[in-house]
């Protein structure tokens, strides 16, 4: 059972969702006319078992029919990389596409902010998808393989025209670690919705299948224009966002978000009136814990899919051929101020990280001799000291919630909520 009280407190943190960025380290702009293979490969085929795991009916190609660059792309910044699947008797298959990934040449962990800017101008019909996710780059020590999930997947963008308001973000994993073999039962899968109209997780937060085919100058669908996907992936936990609107936050360990249960959870909070899915956890065996270690991005697009995954089924009315445009693809260190975290007010005064465990930062701009009180939300005082103009304070002895800070001096007194992990 959920930790109802601490859910409750939760809901009333009413925080702003924000993260820094440090600098640059990696990315593609695609402003040249081919694939720059020292940060990408072609994929090329049906995959292991023929329907690249999902139910598809494509196959991948390195054509320029399915990958190539256009230039002066309404909405972009410069030179887009196209992926188009096309509905043609290729080899074996009626129907191909194009894959790319980063794998051999590129590859990122926690401390990172990965991001790519799409635009699904095609998607529009059951059956046509579009996806940019993340693999492992990295193998367990004496091991050449790692099976999935044990490996863990990263879905940042999963777009299909069957859902075409809504963009799908959140996480494959393994409950047991089972030698490293596949096993049909082995698979936990933590995700949720972004709505475009909402820029929130969508009431329901199983929109289903439905809506299609938008109009194109429809925004409340993915498919009318340009927007950023992506993740800040800390070392505890993953913030999904598209648009710099977080809308899923996954927690690696058991007990981050809810009751430590030894379950895996997913519930919809609510963060300044925006509904945010939080779910826990990833981290189920010690052999191997996924999303500790670095991934390789891919970009791909499909056809088809079985009734519960990827594009679905395709419609006799799917529209061919179906072209995603992507403006580029960046990847940043993330600052050191983490997740979950109020904007500076007027007085300039900071708490971080937050959400805290184990040690709260205050920090403010104009020294001072100010009394400092953290108080639970009923006003009770629980640790009170004084400061200049930083300190960091012990917040061990402080159970799961929503707390506030008190700063004041004879000059001004002001107020901060933090939330306690």
């Amino acid at each position: 059972m959920k930790n109802i009280a601490f859910l409750i407190l939760f809901l009333l943190a009413n925080c702003p969702l924000s993260a820094q960025v440090g600098k640059l380290i990696w990315e593609d702009n695609f402003n040249h006319d081919s694939l720059d293979q020292t940060k990408w490969s072609f994929e090329t085929g049906t995959g292991v078992n023929g329907d690249w795991g999902t139910g598809q009916l494509d196959r991948a190609t390195n054509r320029i029919e399915n990958v190539h660059f256009q230039r002066n792309v309404p909405g972009a910044e410069d030179g887009c990389l196209v992926i188009t699947t096309r509905k043609e008797r290729y080899e074996d298959r009626n129907y191909t596409s194009g894959r790319i990934n980063t794998a051999g040449k590129a590859s990122w962990g926690p401390g990172c902010r990965i991001v790519a800017r799409v635009f699904p101008r095609d998607v529009k019909y059951p059956g046509q998808g579009f996806a940019f996710w993340m693999m492992p780059g990295e193998l367990p020590q004496g091991w050449s393989w790692l099976m999935w999930p044990q490996g863990g997947e990263i879905d940042i963008m999963e777009y299909v025209g069957a859902i075409p308001y809504h963009n799908l973000g959140g996480v494959h994993f393994a409950w047991s670690w089972e030698n490293n073999q596949w096993q049909s039962w082995n698979h936990g899968h933590l995700a949720a919705y972004y709505s475009y109209a909402h820029q929130a997780v969508p009431n329901p937060s199983e929109p289903g299948y439905g809506g299609y085919p938008p109009a194109n100058d429809d925004l409340n669908a993915g498919s009318a224009g340009f927007h950023t996907y992506g993740i800040d992936w800390y070392q505890d936990r993953m913030e999904f966002f598209v648009d710099d609107h977080v809308y899923h936050i996954h927690y690696l360990n058991d007990g981050s978000a809810f009751k430590k249960d030894g379950k895996d959870e997913l519930a919809v909070l609510n963060f300044s009136g925006k509904r945010v899915g939080v779910s826990e956890y990833s981290n189920h065996f010690s052999e191997w814990r996924p999303f500790e270690h670095q991934m390789f991005a891919i970009l791909s697009a499909g056809v088809g899919g079985g009734p519960q995954t990827y594009g679905g089924a395709v419609g006799a009315e799917a529209v061919f051929p179906c072209s995603v445009f992507i403006d580029w693809v960046r990847v940043y260190e993330l600052g050191t101020v983490t997740g979950v975290d109020e904007k500076e007010n007027d007085a300039g005064f900071r708490v971080f990280p937050n959400p805290a465990q184990g040690a709260l930062n205050i920090q403010v701009k104009e020294p001072g001799h100010y009394l400092v009180r953290i108080a639970d939300v009923s006003g009770k005082a629980l640790i009170q000291t004084s400061m200049s103009q930083s300190a960091s304070i012990d917040i061990s002895s402080l159970t799961k919630g929503v707390y506030m800070v008190f700063l004041s001096d004879k000059r001004v007194a002001m107020s901060k909520k933090v939330l306690v992990l």
